[in-house]
């Protein structure tokens, strides 16, 4: 029995979120797989202003939908002192967490 975990990376896999609609499309197209890595690239600015609430949905659909969530970014606090918040908040959420690496974003979703 093989215990390797599907990650999905979506750049890869050519999803993105850039608007409401997208969520759901996102969460169809990684239906099964253990993970998602989304970087800076495959979110829209709109992502980052929580007033929008484009991320909140996003983090709930994940949520609902039990998938984890790796997010890359460079510099969390670069998008406002509330996203930096946002970040640090989810330091240690089981399904959604933010990291300044790919590498130790798979190996957070490798772990599982």
């Amino acid at each position: 029995m093989s215990t390797e975990r599907t990650i999905i990376q979506a750049a890869e896999a050519r999803i993105s979120i850039r608007s409401p609609a997208d969520i759901l499309e996102v969460i169809g197209a990684t239906y099964g797989a253990d993970g998602l890595l989304l970087t800076e690239a495959d979110l829209s600015p709109e992502f980052f202003d929580l007033r929008s609430g484009l991320a909140g949905e996003a983090f709930q659909k994940f949520t609902n939908y039990k998938l984890r969530v790796a997010l890359v970014l460079a510099d969390h606090s670069a998008y406002g002192q509330r996203f930096g918040e946002l970040a640090y908040e989810h330091a240690t959420h089981p399904m959604i967490r933010f990291f300044n690496s790919a590498e130790a974003a798979l190996g957070w979703l490798e772990r599982g």
